[in-house]
């Protein structure tokens, strides 16, 4: 059996980069501030989802039949959004609906699926 030179093995590599191009497409947050309501759905684990519209300042985050408005609070990493009850937590595009009565996830390893406007 011959043994494939160096070049052959790396010619081989390339082309098969080429034709398998790495796609991601990624579904940006918002910035707090921006005027204009963005909404964006999320899937959870176990197949939940939230929905979330954000615009200056606010997130509108949806579970089931329940809506929460809350309020953009600073966070060194990451975002937060609070209300009296709940917060929509999260660093890149991973998120958590947390009860803040329990500190239980009520949705939880939510990543950003689709927009909504």
């Amino acid at each position: 059996m011959k043994r494939l030179s160096i070049v052959a093995i790396l010619l081989l590599a390339a082309c098969t980069k080429e034709q398998a191009p790495v796609i991601s497409s990624v579904i940006p947050r918002p910035p707090p501030d921006n005027p204009t309501p963005t909404g964006i759905a999320y899937l959870c684990e176990g197949r939940k989802e939230v929905t979330v519209v954000y615009a200056r300042n606010r997130a509108s985050v949806t579970f089931g039949d329940k809506t929460w408005r809350m309020e953009y609070q600073p966070s060194a990493a990451g975002f937060r959004y609070v209300d009296a009850g709940n917060e929509w937590t999260g660093q890149d595009d991973l998120a958590s609906l947390r009860d803040n009565a329990s500190a239980r996830p009520v949705a939880f390893n939510c990543r950003p699926t689709r927009r909504l406007t």
